[in-house]
C-alpha cells in the first residue's frame, strides 16, 4: 500500500508543476502581446518600440561627460550607435566635439601599451607582455613595410631597393663608367691628349726621317711602335660607356693585341741594338742578319702568338655584358664578364713576358757603345711598364664596377705614356732643341771618344 501511495503522490506533484509552468507561459505570452503594441516617444523625443522578434529597436547616443571647473558635469552628445543601420552607417562620432581632460593634452587615450608602428617598421612582440605591447624595429636591408602595424616586412624584387623611409620599393641605380660623368670625361681627355702627343711625335720623326738619330735605331720599327702606341691610347676609349656585346669582346682583345705589337717592337729595337754592336766586331757573322727582315719577323711572330691566345679565348669563353646586382647595395653594376679569368691573365702574362724579356736584354745592353744607344731608355720604359701592371693586379681585384674599369684604363694610359716618354721624349729633345747633336760630325766625335775610353 505504501508503494502505491507514493506513486500517486509523485503523479500529483508532476501535474502541479506542469500546471504552474503553463500559467507562467500564458502570462509571458500575454505580456509580450502587450509589449508588441507599445510605441511612444521618450523625453528626448526618441521613438521607443519593439521589433518583430521582441528586441528593442532604438538608437544609442554617445555622450561626452565634461567636468566643469565649478564642479558640475555637463553632458554633450558627440555621436550615436544604430544597431540596425547599414554597415558603415551604424557608428558615427564627431571627434571635433569631444572635450578631453587637460591631462590628455588634446590626444585621445590609447587602449594599448605601445604606439602604432609606422610604415618602414615592423612589430616585435615584447617577451612576457600582452600582445598589444610591442617594439617597432626598422625593416632590414632590402625589405619594406607599406602599412601600419605590420608583423613582417616584405622583400623587394632583385631589380629594386627600398627608399630612405623603407616604405616603397624603388628601381636600383644603374652604374657604369659613362662618358658624361667627371671620371669618364677626364679619362677620355687624357686618352685623346696622349694620342695627339704621339701623333705629333710621329710627325716629327717623319719630318726628320733622314737624320742620324731617327735612322740609328731602325726608323721603320720606330714608326710601328708609335702607331701602335697611338692605338693603345685609343683602345682605352672602348672601356668607357655602356657595356654591350661588341665592346665587351673588343675591350680585352684589342688591348692585348695592340700592346703585344708595341712590346714586340720594343723587343725588336732592343735586339737590334745588341746585333748592331756585335756586327761591328771583325769577323762577325751577324752582318748578314742585320736588316729589316729580322726585326719584322720578331714583331710578327710575337704578335701572332698573342693573336692565337685571343682567338682561343673567344672560341671557348667569349666575354659578355653582365648585370651585377649583389656587389653593391642598391646599385646594379653593368660590367663585362671576362668569361674566363684564366684567359684574361694569360693575355696579361704574355705581355709581362714580352716586357720582361725586353727589360733584361735592354739592361744588359745599356752600356754598349754606339751612337744614340737607346737601350737605357728602353730599360727605364720596361721597368715602368712592369711596375704599373704588377701594381695593377691587386688594385684591379680589390675594386668593383666602374672603378675597376677606371683602374684598367689608368694602367693602359700609364704604361703607354711611360714607353712614349722614356723612349721618344729624349730624342725629340735632341731633334728640336739640340740639332747640333743630330749630325754626322757629332756622331764621329762621340764614336772616337768612346773608342779612346
Amino acid at each position: 500500500m505504501s508503494g502505491v501511495f507514493k506513486s500517486a503522490n509523485d503523479s500529483t506533484f508532476f501535474n502541479i508543476v506542469k500546471l504552474k509552468a503553463d500559467c507562467e507561459k500564458l502570462q509571458e505570452d500575454l505580456l509580450h502581446r502587450y509589449l508588441k503594441n507599445i510605441h511612444f516617444k521618450n523625453v528626448l523625443g526618441e521613438d521607443i518600440f519593439f521589433d518583430g522578434i521582441g528586441d528593442l529597436a532604438m538608437e544609442y547616443s554617445i555622450t561626452n561627460l565634461i567636468f566643469l571647473p565649478n564642479g558640475t558635469v555637463q553632458y554633450k552628445i558627440v555621436g550615436s550607435y544604430k544597431p540596425y543601420a547599414a554597415p558603415g552607417e551604424d557608428f558615427t562620432i564627431n571627434e571635433n566635439m569631444i572635450v578631453w581632460e587637460a591631462s590628455f593634452a588634446q590626444i585621445p587615450p590609447e587602449s594599448r601599451c605601445s604606439q602604432s608602428c609606422a610604415p618602414g617598421y615592423r612589430k616585435l612582440t615584447k617577451e612576457g607582455k600582452p600582445v598589444c605591447c610591442f617594439d617597432c624595429i626598422p625593416c632590414p636591408s632590402g625589405e619594406i613595410s607599406n602599412e601600419t602595424d605590420m608583423d613582417n616586412c616584405m622583400k623587394c624584387p632583385e631589380d629594386q631597393w627600398p627608399n630612405e623611409k623603407r616604405d616603397v620599393c624603388v628601381p636600383k641605380m644603374i652604374s657604369f663608367l659613362s662618358h658624361e660623368e667627371p671620371l669618364g670625361i677626364i679619362l677620355t681627355l687624357i686618352s685623346i691628349f696622349f694620342f695627339l702627343i704621339t701623333a705629333i711625335i710621329l710627325g716629327i720623326f717623319i719630318k726628320y726621317q733622314d737624320t742620324p738619330i731617327v735612322r740609328s735605331n731602325n726608323r721603320n720599327l720606330t714608326y710601328i711602335l708609335l702607331v701602335s702606341l697611338m692605338f693603345c691610347f685609343l683602345s682605352s676609349l672602348i672601356f668607357i660607356g655602356h657595356p654591350d656585346e661588341v665592346t665587351c669582346v673588343l675591350r680585352q682583345i684589342v688591348f692585348g693585341i695592340i700592346f703585344s705589337i708595341s712590346l714586340s717592337a720594343v723587343l725588336a729595337k732592343t735586339i737590334t741594338v745588341v746585333m748592331a754592336f756585335q756586327a761591328t766586331k771583325p769577323g762577325s757573322k751577324l752582318r748578314k742578319w742585320m736588316g729589316s727582315r729580322v726585326s719584322y719577323s720578331i714583331v710578327f711572330s710575337c704578335s701572332l702568338l698573342q693573336v692565337l691566345l685571343c682567338l682561343v679565348w673567344l672560341g671557348t669563353t667569349t666575354p659578355f655584358p653582365h648585370q651585377n646586382i649583389h656587389s653593391e647595395i642598391g646599385i646594379i653594376l653593368i660590367e663585362c664578364n671576362e668569361g674566363s679569368a684564366i684567359a684574361f691573365y694569360c693575355v696579361l702574362g704574355y705581355l709581362g713576358f714580352l716586357a720582361g724579356i725586353s727589360f733584361i736584354v735592354a739592361f744588359l745592353a745599356r752600356n754598349l757603345p754606339g751612337s744614340f744607344n737607346e737601350a737605357k731608355h728602353i730599360t727605364f720604359s720596361m721597368l715602368m711598364f712592369c711596375s704599373v701592371w704588377v701594381s695593377f693586379i691587386p688594385t684591379y681585384l680589390s675594386t668593383r664596377g666602374k672603378y675597376m674599369v677606371a683602374v684598367e684604363i689608368f694602367a693602359i694610359l700609364a704604361s703607354s705614356s711611360g714607353i712614349l716618354g722614356c723612349i721618344f721624349i729624349p730624342k725629340c729633345h735632341i731633334i728640336l732643341l739640340r740639332p747640333n747633336r743630330n749630325n754626322r760630325k757629332y756622331i764621329k766625335e762621340r764614336l772616337y771618344a768612346q773608342s779612346e775610353e
